[in-house]
């Protein structure tokens, strides 16, 4: 784990410890009152880490206390979410997670259960993935790509990052809402790699990253088919999406959002959801989201929690039905 990332320690570090308050109005009045700790369940420098380590300075600013970017990957994001679960319901630790919080219980066995581990905080954003083919192939749309994949059955391919990784289970969560769709999986160790074997012709699609995906598109090395969000994304307006395209009722994209553990006071929540909320509305910050291809939410704790339902419900009949086992 690389060296936490720290904004704002100088003469601030002075106040970590001053208060122990006991009742949670107390705490709630005086929140925060020493550093706040910001955990990334991932490497350092992804898409997810940016826009932490923004959010992280922004609070700085707005709270005067010093904040600490913490990177706990592995485990395909499970040490970040048991470290948060069971991390001091204060306030003072909270995490930065995206739907595959919600997407591995389906998948393995996890130290943490999504709901009653957790208190939503504020859903930052909707990151939504994009279908991609290599251009030689004759489909310029859903429909046409379905029909291709009709005429020629198990011939289309179709890369991933691996068995049970979020481009594989949207592929499957599209298999199993259109008839006929027979294509074959092919498993990278990373998305990069499939990125690199379709711009070479040897898989026919991938669903992507729209980071990955948007310079291939623009110098049309690749050609998008469509998004998989239910709305079209602000980062390709062009491109319909899923449901636009024959799959109705598709609506897939990475929640990306604040949780604190759970029992944490909701005036405490409360005020991060204020805090974090502005923040949203900074320039800069939209300018990194959308070069993420994100977009902007905000939505408050009830809502995110919804939402969160939805996706855990979701994926563990996907994974049944396409008979997915992690190995």
């Amino acid at each position: 784990m690389r060296r936490p990332i720290v904004f704002g320690y100088g003469i601030t570090i002075a106040l970590c410890g001053l208060f122990l308050i006991n009742t949670t109005n107390s705490l709630a009045q005086t929140y925060p009152n020493k550093p706040i700790h910001i955990v990334v369940p991932f490497p350092p420098g992804g898409g997810v880490d940016v826009v932490a380590r923004v959010v992280g300075r922004k609070l700085n600013e707005s709270l005067s206390q010093p904040v600490v970017i913490e990177n706990r990957g592995g485990a395909a994001g499970t040490l970040g979410a048991e470290y948060v679960a069971k991390a001091s319901a204060d306030g003072h630790t909270i995490g930065l997670f995206t739907s595959t919080l919600l997407m591995t219980p389906a998948l393995q066995k996890v130290p943490y259960d999504a709901l009653k581990d957790f208190a939503p905080i504020i859903l930052f954003a909707t990151v939504p993935n994009i279908l991609v083919v290599h251009p030689s192939l004759p489909a310029r749309n859903l429909n046409d790509l379905l029909q291709l994949a009709r005429n020629r059955p198990g011939q289309l391919t179709h890369g991933t990052s691996g068995p049970g990784s979020v481009p594989h289970l949207m592929m499957e969560l599209l298999r199993s809402m259109v008839p006929q769709f027979a294509i074959v999986h092919v498993p990278y160790k990373g998305n990069a790699q499939a990125i690199t074997d379709l711009l070479g012709g040897h898989i026919t699609m991938h669903i992507s990253s729209m980071i990955s995906a948007t310079p291939y598109i623009s110098n049309h090395k690749l050609r998008a088919i469509a998004v998989t969000s239910g709305k079209r994304s602000r980062a390709a307006q062009q491109v319909p999406t899923f449901a636009e395209s024959g799959a109705a009722g598709y609506d897939v994209s990475s929640l990306w959002g604040f949780l604190a553990p759970a029992q944490t006071a909701v005036d405490v929540t409360q005020k991060l959801y204020n805090e974090i909320g502005k923040i949203l509305r900074v320039p800069e910050v939209n300018d990194h989201l959308a070069s993420q291809g994100a977009d902007i939410s905000g939505a408050g704790p009830s809502e995110y929690l919804a939402l969160m339902k939805i996706e855990l419900a979701r994926w563990p009949k996907v994974v049944a039905s396409a008979k997915i086992q992690i190995q």
